[in-house]
């Protein structure tokens, strides 16, 4: 599974809200039963401007998603069926929201 792949959520109480899912995990970590995901949040759904760093806007298929990085969680690799695509190009201001929100800078 590589790292910054795009996942449709398949959960259905979370599935409207956040309609994608980014493996952030390492590919390192192919071989365990979870992977470390940060959901996607369309930009106009947000009551409020995000904090930049925490919360960037990224760009997938055509729309403008907000990386949701306070919601960052693990879920189990059975949920996560084919990538819809990949945020590779966008591998910087991911890593720099993570960093942020387990650093405080």
């Amino acid at each position: 599974m590589p790292q910054l792949d795009v996942y449709p959520n398949t959960n259905p109480a979370s599935r409207e809200a956040f309609p994608f899912l980014v493996d952030v995990q390492a590919n390192m970590f192919d071989e365990l039963r979870t992977r470390v995901v940060i959901p996607l949040s369309k930009a106009g759904a947000l009551p409020q401007y995000p904090m930049a760093y925490l919360t960037p806007v990224v760009s997938f298929a055509g729309e403008a998603y907000v990386l949701m990085t306070p919601q960052l969680a693990g879920v189990a690799r059975v949920e996560l069926e084919a990538p819809a695509g990949n945020l590779a190009a966008q591998e910087r201001v991911i890593a720099t929201a993570i960093e942020f929100l387990v650093r405080g800078y």
